[in-house]
């Protein structure tokens, strides 16, 4: 992808995420506590606390901080835990916020412990302590912090420590969507991107969305590209289905390396139970990107079940494949 066509995509990426809760779809229980949170903070003029979200890739977190960024007329500051290597770099961010400013931490929990045990003061205090000269015996810096937001966003909010856990004020894991829930989200990009869908093509990709909305927007951008392909700008349900099925995702949104894990774990591994590592290895992925991306699905669906021995394929997995249970089963 070049520079400009990779620019594009960060601008769609961007005006397709709702500023308000009320244009944010889903996740109703949340929302409802947000609403009070907001207006609880507005009204006496202070930061909103610091929230943690978690839950796996593709569900709103990001976009979430935008809309509390915007609901609470601040500012928002996105980083990235893996980039924040030392506390120097941490030190430079937090002294660049304004009062009422919102910090988001993507991937919180792959901070180095040395730079998250500078967010604990930060976080309750609004002080930075850093320790400075420290070759000739160290001496203690205070430096004074304006009221800010800390907003973290983490795919394993096990790996996050008890105390960095505990200075948030409000943990909420996001849920995967309803596919009513998707299909409005399918239909308002569409809106945004100013390319009509059919009610029945809309359904069709929200039912192979894993119920993640960032799923869902990428399969509707890739069903526009096959319908502008051949000169419409509009899409049917004939067009999604063909452009679907040559992106190999099925009609329940399992793709190459779905499909391929199941197999692996039944053909191979007669069903498991086999330990991640192992399966892993066996198919060509990386592991945390199975743990992460890919089994919550498979789990939410009830495809596999994760025992203390392993990962075990389910009923449902040898059904979806049509391969027979009983026959693996007394094998």
């Amino acid at each position: 992808m070049d520079a400009n066509s990779s620019e594009k995509e960060k601008e769609e990426e961007m005006t397709l995420r709702p500023l308000t809760l009320d244009e944010y779809v889903g996740q109703e229980d949340l929302k409802k506590n947000l609403r009070v949170f907001i207006g609880a903070a507005l009204s006496r003029e202070e930061p909103i606390d610091h929230i943690l979200f978690y839950g796996p890739p593709g569900l709103g977190k990001t976009t979430l901080a935008y809309v509390i960024a915007n609901e609470m007329h601040t500012n928002i500051h996105l980083v990235s835990g893996p980039t924040i290597e030392k506390p120097g770099d941490l030190a430079s961010i937090l002294t660049s916020l304004e009062p009422g400013d919102v910090l988001f931490i993507d991937e919180i929990h792959r901070l180095p412990r040395v730079v998250e045990e500078l967010l604990y003061s930060a976080m309750e205090d609004f002080k930075l302590n850093l320790v400075v000269n420290r070759d000739s015996g160290g001496k203690t810096l205070t430096i004074d912090l304006p009221p800010f937001t800390l907003i973290g966003a983490t795919t394993r909010a096990g790996d996050l420590s008890l105390p960095l856990r505990t200075r948030f004020g409000f943990t909420e894991r996001l849920n995967f969507y309803t596919i009513d829930e998707i299909d409005k989200i399918v239909k308002r990009t569409s809106r945004v991107l100013k390319t009509p869908i059919s009610d029945d093509a809309s359904i069709e990709i929200a039912k192979r969305s894993r119920g993640t909305p960032r799923i869902a927007n990428r399969l509707f951008k890739r069903v526009r590209d096959f319908a502008n392909y051949q000169g419409k700008n509009e899409i049917n349900k004939e067009d999604t289905l063909n452009a679907l099925s040559a992106l190999k995702v099925d009609d329940i949104g399992l793709d190459e390396v779905d499909i391929r894990y199941l197999k692996t774990l039944i053909d191979r591994f007669k069903g498991g139970p086999v330990g991640l590592e192992v399966l892993s290895n066996a198919i060509g992925e990386e592991s945390n990107n199975l743990e992460d991306v890919y089994e919550p699905y498979l789990i939410q669906i009830g495809f596999i079940d994760r025992t203390p021995k392993g990962r075990v394929a389910t009923p449902k997995a040898y059904e979806h494949l049509k391969i027979s249970y009983q026959e693996r089963l007394f094998e």
